[in-house]
C-alpha cells in the first residue's frame, strides 16, 4: 500500500509595489523574490539561495514606505500593499558606503559583479586610504610565519594574513573574506553538520578559523567543498583555480559547463564540470537540484583527476 502524499495548503497571494510596478507573490515571500519576479536587479553578497539569510553584508537594502530604516531585501518578508523602492537616493547612498567600506578592507578582485556595482554607485574605496587587512593571522599562524616572537600580544592586529595553502584540494585566502558566515552555515547545522570552521576572535580580530587555528588536514574538515560552493568572494577556491589565477591562465570566458550525474555512488548527485582547454578545472553542483541542493561530498567535488589522467611512461 502506497504512502499518502500530504500536500501543503496553498499560500495566499499578496500585492506588492516595487519601484511603482505592481507584482503579486505568495505570502511569506521575501522582497528579493518579489524583485526577481519583476526582473528588478538587487545586488547581493551574503545571500545564498540554499542558506538561511544572515543579513551580514547589507548590500541588498531597500527602502520600504513607512519603515524607519532601510531593510535587507533578502530576508524581509512582503506584506499586503507594501511599497518598495530599490533605487532611491537613500538606497544608492547606503550601497555606495557599504561597497566602499568593503573595498577599503577586503580584496574584492575575484568577487563577481563588484566592478559593475562600483561604477553604478560611484563607489571609491580608495578615499579611505590604503586597504587594511580584515582577517589578521591568529597567534599560532603568525608564529609559524615567523612574524613575531611567542607572547607578543599585538600580533593579531598587526600581521597580514597570507593565503592558506595546506592541502591539495582547496585554498583559504581570508584577505578576501567579508565575514558573510555562509561557509560557517554550510559547514554547520544547515548542511554538512561537520562544524570544522567557525568564527574566532571578536571585533576587528574576528575571522573564520578552524578550531585552535589548526591546519585544515588536522581539523574536522571532510573536504566536501560545500563552503567553496557558497563563498561569494573567492576567499575559498579550488587549488586548481588558485594556481591558474596566480599564473594568469584562469579564463572563465573560455570555460564550458556540462552538468552530469556523479558516477561514484547511487545517490544520483548532479555535478557541473567546468572545463578549460579540455581539462576539468573545478566542479560545482546545481542549486536547484532536488538531490544535492548545490552540495557534494569529497568524491563528487574533487574526485575528477582520473578523468584527465595522463599516463607517463
Amino acid at each position: 500500500m502506497s504512502t499518502p502524499v500530504t500536500l501543503s495548503p496553498p499560500r495566499r497571494l499578496v500585492d506588492v509595489t516595487v519601484d511603482g510596478r505592481e507584482v503579486r507573490v505568495p505570502e511569506g515571500a521575501t522582497i528579493l523574490e518579489a524583485c526577481e519576479a519583476l526582473g528588478t536587479e538587487v545586488p547581493t553578497l551574503c545571500y545564498g539561495d540554499t542558506l538561511t539569510p544572515r543579513n551580514a553584508c547589507r548590500v541588498c537594502v531597500v527602502e520600504v514606505e513607512g519603515a524607519r530604516t532601510l531593510v535587507p531585501a533578502c530576508s524581509r518578508k512582503v506584506e499586503e500593499s507594501m511599497a518598495v523602492k530599490t533605487d532611491s537616493e537613500r538606497v544608492r547612498h547606503s550601497r555606495k558606503m557599504v561597497l566602499e567600506l568593503l573595498g577599503s578592507s577586503v580584496d574584492l578582485s575575484t568577487t563577481p559583479n563588484v566592478p559593475e556595482w562600483m561604477d553604478r554607485y560611484e563607489a571609491r574605496p580608495e578615499r579611505f586610504g590604503p586597504r587594511a587587512e580584515p582577517a589578521p593571522l591568529g597567534e599560532r599562524d603568525a608564529r609559524h610565519a615567523g612574524e613575531h616572537e611567542p607572547g607578543d600580544g599585538a600580533v593579531a592586529a598587526t600581521v597580514e594574513q597570507p593565503a592558506k595553502v595546506d592541502n591539495d584540494l582547496y585554498v583559504r585566502d581570508y584577505g578576501k573574506c567579508i565575514m558573510c558566515y555562509k561557509c560557517v552555515d554550510a559547514c554547520g547545522e544547515q548542511w554538512q553538520n561537520t562544524f570544522a570552521i567557525g568564527i574566532a576572535g571578536r571585533g576587528f580580530d574576528a575571522r573564520v578559523s578552524t578550531e585552535h587555528d589548526l591546519a585544515l588536514p588536522d581539523s574536522a574538515c571532510v573536504y566536501c567543498g560545500n563552503c567553496i560552493e557558497v563563498c561569494p568572494t573567492g576567499a575559498l577556491s579550488f587549488r586548481t583555480e588558485y594556481e591558474m589565477r596566480a599564473e594568469g591562465t584562469w579564463d572563465e570566458d573560455r570555460q564550458t559547463r556540462t552538468t552530469t550525474v556523479c558516477t561514484y555512488c547511487g545517490v544520483g548527485c548532479n555535478v557541473t564540470l567546468h572545463v578549460q582547454d579540455n581539462e576539468i578545472v573545478k566542479v560545482t553542483s546545481p542549486h536547484d537540484n532536488p538531490v544535492t541542493h548545490g552540495n557534494l561530498c569529497i568524491k563528487g567535488r574533487f574526485g575528477f583527476q582520473h578523468v584527465q589522467h595522463r599516463r607517463q611512461d
